[in-house]
């Protein structure tokens, strides 16, 4: 809960990458975990996934990203989210992201990356953990 009310999440897949389950499965486990999930569908412009938070008033965002365009995707988006006025909002990544990008990701203002085979208890409780210490 953040000021309570439920924590209100954007999961979003930017791009043209079609596969959508594992955002689906983290979307289901954040509703389940009592959050408020906003789930955008597949292939998302970074100006779609900027206003859709914008409008949801949304406390973090969450990008599935396997496509391999994470390097050209995430910095536009957080270009976008910065004219929204949505700096301040946390943004994770989720998907396909080699090792060696991982800073230059953080070094862009993701404040996570989860890989392949992270639970999504361990999503739930970085979640929290960040909207309610912030």
């Amino acid at each position: 809960m953040v000021k309570g009310r439920k924590i209100r999440v954007l999961v979003a897949k930017p791009g043209l990458d079609g596969h959508d389950r594992g955002a689906k499965v983290v979307a289901r486990a954040l509703h389940d975990a009592g959050m408020q999930v906003f789930y955008t569908g597949i292939r998302q412009t970074p100006e779609m996934i900027a206003e859709a938070a914008f409008e949801g008033r949304v406390d973090v965002i969450g990008l599935s990203i396997l496509s391999g365009a994470h390097l050209e995707l995430c910095p536009r988006i957080m270009e976008h989210l910065g004219s929204k006025g949505l700096r301040n909002v946390p943004v994770l990544v989720g998907g396909i992201i080699p090792e060696e990008d991982v800073r230059a990701l953080n070094d862009m203002g993701i404040r996570a990356v989860f890989g392949p085979g992270t639970l999504t208890r361990e999503i739930e409780d970085f979640i929290t953990r960040m909207v309610t210490e912030d």
